[in-house]
């Protein structure tokens, strides 16, 4: 594949709920291009962007598929992203670095709850997009009550209809062409007069078009209102404009597995939406001032890591946008987040798994380059003099949990590098050691975002993994001040040990824990004092009441005693990790529980539901509000009561409905639970 300046280069994310038909369109795109010369299918495992193991497996997009489409002079970079909301954090990246959004909307279902979804963060980054109504060819299938659909996205923006299906259902033969006003059947190679019984509609949705393309310059709208015809060029400069403000957003008509309309949708990806000269406008951070990318080969070289993928054979393969600047096989670049300089190999461009080799990648265009040393995702690679970082975008906090367990001993010594490896080609992904339970806790957007990620670990990795529901890392605390003595005697015959400690302990909001001394005359020794804090932290860690960790405790030794002779470290130590358990049962102990803010995005009809759901995990409820049709839930619950949450929600919905949840506080468990958890504890340990 050749290289391509930048203004012949257009950077498109397909977007959608799951199963509207990305990966067939970005197929259809592909063979009508010539690029293929068989069109694959997602349920016989043979498309071209879903090629990975498990994404033939399950028959849906696991990951972002780069499909480089030629046509009419251009080069097309589709992001191919999936839909399913597990795999979020794949299209919000690809959306990062592209220059405009392809939303395609299910011609029977309608605006579902991830077409919302994709909705916002296309808002959030402020690209161009454009509507197509997929699966036109579907029975059930209607145009018009998905496009009256749409208005529920946004009251700010217009839908305008640049084409109309030309025939529904399993009579479907092309769309209308609105810009050209002909009929284009099948792929749309080919035009044809419009049919009699369409050129009414036809006539009537060109107008609304040629009003929105006037509304798009002024000078073209003013020419409008007096009465002028608009000439081709004009209507479709004004409409382009219209496209790149966001106001107005075009809508198409597809189906994808038999090609209809995909070759006026290239045509209008190419005329309406921007090239990386015009479009959005990325900043980075030089020398900590803030810059504009200029997005030209001239500028400053900037190329943005937004994605990484490990592999035991090829290595690392690091996906990269040049935002501005050239950058070129086998040269040397500085890596200023890492501080460090990587040598590149041999660029490459990705068509699905094929990789091309090139040169050059110019400013806007998308590749990979295999091996680097310390790059990661989010990182800038540019030149060291003016060394430039570029932000990432926000990704969702973690939904779903598993403790994961190595199968064997040699899985055990490989399982932090294999976690790591997955995190950072995911950034939704993470994994941590949960110090308080002793887990290994690998956390993501869902049940399935997790198996496939232990698949993957097994299957590319070689790794064996076992997953549990983990534990909750409670925590124990004080509500007030106790006191407490021991005194630590043996005697076996030769030298032996003595201690005697006297401890207040109290409460302590500003700090987790403060060790402190009152002893005065010396009735202990300075240098005993180490030891019974480390008593102190021993209990702390394991706790008194459910073998959890201890926190927010002011340790303060008042008085004891010591021995010429039988008085050691080991003694006070003992000593005073005695005395510390007596004080705490003194002082008033609780248990104290996570509780995770959550944010509830259901339809209206579901509200009732969820709220009464939401009495029985013990969750307070903060604030209710309606967007959209969608009700809006903010409250507060323990994380014991909401681990599956993403799940069980699913289940109530339907599907539609989606959720936020993020760490806000501890707060004291209620009694009875405690008790619950208190006794579970007690049998265990009496099983062990």
């Amino acid at each position: 594949m050749k290289e391509y300046a930048s203004e012949k280069l257009r950077n498109i994310a397909l977007v959608s709920h799951g199963g509207a038909g990305k990966t067939s369109l970005g197929e259809a795109m592909l063979f009508h291009t010539g690029a293929v010369n068989r069109m694959g299918r997602v349920d016989d495992g043979n498309s071209v962007s879903d090629f990975e193991e498990e994404e033939i497996r399950r028959k849906q997009s696991l990951s972002t598929g780069i499909l480089p489409v030629e046509f009419a002079g251009h080069k097309i970079n589709v992001l191919d992203t999936p839909g399913f909301m597990d795999f979020v954090g794949e299209a919000i990246s690809a959306l990062w670095v592209s220059d405009g959004a392809v939303l395609l909307v299910d011609s029977v279902a309608g605006v579902e709850v991830g077409t919302e979804v994709m909705w916002d963060h296309c808002e959030e980054f402020g690209i161009p997009r454009c509507v197509v109504i997929s699966k036109m060819d579907r029975d059930n299938a209607n145009f018009k009550r998905v496009l009256a659909g749409l208005e529920s996205l946004s009251a700010r923006v217009t839908f305008v209809p640049v084409q109309l299906p030309w025939g529904e259902k399993q009579a479907l033969k092309g769309v209308i062409d609105l810009f050209k006003m002909v009929a284009r059947p099948q792929e749309g190679k080919s035009e044809e007069a419009i049919p009699e019984d369409l050129a009414d509609a036809a006539e009537q949705a060109r107008t609304a078009l040629i009003e929105a393309a006037a509304e798009g310059d002024d000078a073209l709208l003013e020419k409008y209102l007096e009465g002028e015809e608009l000439s081709a060029d004009e209507i479709a400069l004004g409409f382009r404009k219209a496209v790149w403000s966001t106001t107005f957003v075009p809508v198409f008509a597809s189906a994808g597995p038999s090609g209809i309309g995909t070759i006026p949708l290239l045509e209008a990806i190419v005329q309406l939406f921007p090239s990386p000269v015009d479009g959005v406008r990325r900043s980075a951070e030089s020398k900590g001032e803030p810059i504009e990318i200029e997005g030209t080969d001239s500028g400053a070289l900037a190329a943005y890591v937004w994605k990484t993928t490990a592999d035991p054979f090829v290595g690392r393969l690091t996906y990269l946008r040049v935002f501005s600047g050239v950058l070129s096989s086998d040269s040397r670049v500085w890596n200023q987040n890492r501080r460090e300089q990587e040598r590149l190999g041999t660029l490459q461009l990705l068509r699905g798994k094929e990789q091309l080799p090139i040169k050059n990648l110019h400013a806007g265009d998308i590749g990979v380059v295999a091996k680097l040393g310390v790059t990661q995702t989010g990182d800038t690679l540019s030149e060291k003099t003016g060394a430039l970082t570029m932000g990432s975008p926000n990704y969702p906090n973690a939904l779903y949990s598993v403790a994961v367990i190595p199968k064997t001993q040699a899985d055990a010594a490989k399982i932090s590098s294999v976690l790591t490896k997955l995190s950072e080609e995911d950034p939704t992904l993470s994994w941590h050691q949960e110090a308080s339970t002793n887990q290994t806790i690998l956390q993501g957007m869902g049940d399935q975002h997790i198996d496939v990620a232990i698949r993957k670990a097994e299957t590319k990795f070689q790794v064996g993994l076992e997953m549990e529901v983990p534990l909750v890392p409670y925590r124990e605390t004080i509500t007030k001040v106790g006191s407490a003595q021991y005194r630590h005697k043996k005697q076996t015959g030769g030298s032996g040990q003595f201690a005697e400690v006297h401890m207040r302990i109290e409460p302590h909001e500003s700090a987790e824990f403060e060790f402190v001394s009152e002893v005065i005359g010396g009735r202990i020794s300075s240098g005993f004092m180490p030891a019974i804090e480390k008593g102190v932290r021993q209990v702390m860690m394991g706790g008194v009441l459910s073998g959890h960790p201890i926190e927010k405790v002011k340790v303060a030794i008042t008085d004891g005693k010591e021995h010429p002779v039988d008085s050691k470290a080991i003694a006070f130590e003992t000593a005073g990790r005695e005395a510390f358990k007596i004080a705490v049962r003194n002082a008033g102990p609780v248990m104290l529980e996570p509780i995770m803010e959550l944010r509830i995005t259901v339809p209206e009809a579901n509200m009732g539901d969820i709220m009464g759901d939401l009495n029985t995990r013990r969750a307070r409820v903060q604030g209710a509000d309606s967007d959209r049709g969608r009700s809006i839930i903010t409250a507060h619950a323990p994380l014991a009561e909401v681990q599956r949450y993403t799940t069980d929600l699913r289940s109530m919905t339907g599907g539609r409905g989606i959720f936020t949840m993020k760490f806000s506080h501890y707060e004291n468990v209620p009694p009875q639970v405690a008790q619950q958890i208190i006794a579970a504890a007690a049998h265990d340990e009496d099983e062990a």
